[in-house]
């Protein structure tokens, strides 16, 4: 798979698309590789929408855009998404603010947030909408060493400092026939608030055995390490540091010609690919019943022993009102939306995702056709 294709490149055609459209070009939707007549998207209401959150989602959410604009020109219909990947914090906040029209954010919308949002939705609820599903690699900088593997326990050791050296026994057991050099570790983590630090710190807690005693949050709370800001930073940190690791979104490991490590989950190291992947997703449960709100059970993917599935998996949500948007709004969120959850999937293995199971799709567009 190719996980190296950049926002840049998607943010060009979504730049393109516009570009297209206002200039009457009848032949988006056949640039954008899409059936306009196939999809469900009514292009209805306000014609321009604004979010902000994930940056692990940006790449994707660049692909939904310029997939909606194409259907919705070859439909007569001028729209636009504006995205600011400011980060899942700012994300959650700018929605309850009203500031947004629905928010990107890699953990979903819980607790006093949640509660904050009945007011931004006049009475409704925050809804939690799996859109995109990204892996997320242990990058690392360790010369002559390809093919390294590791599990949830030795990497919650590294990440509050009780392992410090690449040799170290632990590692060794995992690696048996490979060298490992003595050499000290430099963990690297995100110093910004985010979503994939919520998420990686999440799976430490549900496959460690323990070992990851500090808890989760959106700041890492492992204690020791450096930190650098956003997916750009920590991966650039490590391409630039010989011995250091981090967690990051598989796109910008590859980005960076970082190594990958394998995980084994219990059942087996497990490589890093779309498919295997796919494999942890299948198997995930929701944390309540599944209608309306979709907030996933982690804990149903972090700790799977699954053969083949990778279970270090980046859950990006749509946060949305289940009630109380203004009709035009309503509308052009559940058009977009529907857009984003069908043909908007297409090829999104290119761009470094995992798009959404069949069962998760139905069950999403049921939760899309309920917002009020």
């Amino acid at each position: 798979m190719n996980f190296k294709r950049s926002g840049t490149v998607f943010g060009a055609v979504a730049v393109g698309a516009l570009t297209l459209a206002a200039c009457g070009s009848d032949n988006n939707a056949t640039l954008s590789g899409v059936d306009a007549s196939a999809s469900n998207a009514t292009c209805e209401g306000k014609a321009n929408l604004s979010s902000a959150g994930s940056t692990a989602q940006k790449n994707a959410m660049d692909q939904f855009v310029s997939t909606y604009i194409a259907v919705c020109q070859e439909k007569g219909k001028q729209v636009n998404v504006a995205y600011n990947p400011s980060g899942s914090g700012d994300g959650r906040t700018q929605f309850v603010a009203g500031q947004t029209d629905f928010g990107g954010s890699d953990s979903a919308i819980t607790g006093e947030q949640a509660e904050l949002a009945t007011a931004r939705c006049v009475g409704g609820e925050a809804w939690n909408l799996p859109l995109v599903f990204g892996p997320v690699a242990m990058a690392y900088n360790l010369d002559g060493i390809d093919n390294l593997v590791l599990d949830g326990e030795v990497v919650a050791e590294i990440f509050n400092g009780t392992i410090n050296t690449w040799n170290d026994p632990a590692i060794a057991a995992l690696n048996e026939g490979v060298t490992l050099p003595d050499q000290s570790i430099t963990p690297v983590f995100r110093s910004d608030s985010s979503g994939t630090t919520d998420n990686f710190q999440l799976y430490l807690e549900a496959a460690s055995n323990g070992a990851w005693t500090s808890g989760a949050g959106s700041d890492f709370t492992g204690g020791t390490g450096e930190g650098a800001r956003g997916s750009a930073g920590v991966a650039q940190a490590v391409s630039a540091d010989a011995g250091s690791i981090t967690y990051v979104e598989k796109s910008f490991a590859d980005q960076n010609n970082l190594s990958v490590a394998q995980i084994d989950n219990g059942s087996g190291p497990v490589e890093l690919t779309t498919e295997s992947a796919s494999r942890a997703i299948e198997g995930a449960q929701y944390a309540g019943s599944g209608e309306g709100d979709m907030a996933l059970d982690l804990d149903s993917i972090y700790g799977t022993a699954e053969p083949g599935a990778y279970p270090l998996v980046l859950v990006t949500y749509e946060i949305v009102c289940s009630n109380g948007y203004a009709a035009d709004t309503s509308a052009a969120v559940k058009s977009f939306l529907t857009s984003a959850a069908n043909e908007g999937q297409n090829n999104l293995g290119e761009l470094g995702y995992i798009p959404l199971p069949e069962t998760m799709r139905s069950k999403l567009s049921e939760s899309i056709n309920a917002i009020a």
